[in-house]
C-alpha cells in the first residue's frame, strides 16, 4: 500500500499578474468600485505615478483592466475599469488563495 502523502497546495493556481502587491490592490479596489481615476488609485495605493503606470500596463496587457484616456475640461483624465475577464480572473485568484489558506476557525 503506497503512502498518499500530504495533499498538494494549489500554488500553481495563483495568478502571478494579480499577485503583485500593487496589482492586487488595484484589482481589489476595482472589484468593488468598477472604475477609478488614475489619481484616485495613486492616492489610495500610496504609489508613484510611474510605478502605478507600469502595474496598470501589466494588468491591461493581461486583459484584466481597460484604460480610458480623455479630458475633463482641459485636464487630462485617465480612468481604469475592471473587465469581465479581470473580474473572472480575480474571482479565480481569490478562490485559489482560499484553497491555499484553507478553512480558518
Amino acid at each position: 500500500m503506497a503512502a498518499s502523502g500530504p495533499p498538494s497546495l494549489p500554488v500553481g493556481k495563483i495568478d502571478e499578474i494579480i499577485h503583485g502587491r500593487l496589482r492586487l490592490g488595484v484589482m481589489a479596489y476595482l472589484a468593488n468600485a468598477e472604475v477609478a481615476d488614475f489619481n484616485e488609485l495613486k492616492t489610495l495605493l500610496e504609489v508613484t505615478q510611474g510605478n502605478l503606470s507600469i502595474q496598470l500596463r501589466k494588468l491591461e496587457e493581461a486583459g484584466y483592466v481597460g484604460i480610458e484616456k480623455g479630458f475633463l475640461g482641459r485636464k487630462p483624465r485617465t480612468r481604469i475599469r475592471i473587465t469581465p475577464a479581470g473580474r473572472k480572473a480575480f474571482a479565480a485568484y481569490l478562490d485559489a488563495l482560499g484553497q491555499l489558506i484553507g478553512p480558518r476557525s
